[in-house]
């Protein structure tokens, strides 16, 4: 899609053209999966939680915007993993920012955050973010080792094992 094609496109305002292509749950959830690793249709479906059809949706919209591309897996039948292109993984610093306001002001202290990221720079903790909270450095998702914590590995189990049931 061109960025003329844009629902915003008759606007020059940079967020409006954004949140036009990532500016609702169901897509910043799906990013977060491809972040986190899940390539697979079946694991995004699980993880997010949406309806097949929102979700489906939603990878359409990214990959007719760049964010994402299709690759095939399996012939028969047809099965396809999803990957962020270069323009998906400069939304990176987006779902970092999203995830320090949600650490700081959607969850009670004693929830402790979801996931400890490493800095592989320092190899210390990397904190919220931006910036290493040891080194001072910017965090790159390449530069990071994202471990879920107990609570929320279990949570992310049992949403895989819920929808293997259905």
């Amino acid at each position: 899609m061109a960025i003329n094609d844009s629902p915003s496109a008759d606007t020059l305002c940079p967020v409006a053209r954004a949140e036009a292509i990532v500016g609702d749950r169901w897509t910043v959830l799906v990013l977060r999966e491809l972040f986190m690793g899940s390539h697979r249709y079946d694991e995004i479906l699980a993880q997010t939680a949406g309806t097949p059809q929102m979700v489906a949706a939603r990878l359409k919209n990214l990959e007719a915007h760049g964010l994402v591309e299709r690759r095939l897996y399996n012939e028969r039948p047809k099965r396809y993993e999803y990957h962020l292109t270069a323009k998906g993984e400069a939304f990176y610093p987006v779902v970092i920012a999203l995830r320090a306001w949600g650490e700081t002001w959607c969850k009670a202290p004693e929830e402790g955050v979801a996931v400890n990221m490493t800095h592989k720079t320092c190899h210390h903790d990397a904190g919220l973010g931006p910036l290493c909270d040891h080194c001072g450095e910017p965090l790159r998702r390449a530069d990071l080792i994202s471990q879920p914590r107990e609570a929320y590995a279990a949570e992310r189990q049992a949403r895989r094992e819920a929808f293997k049931a259905k």
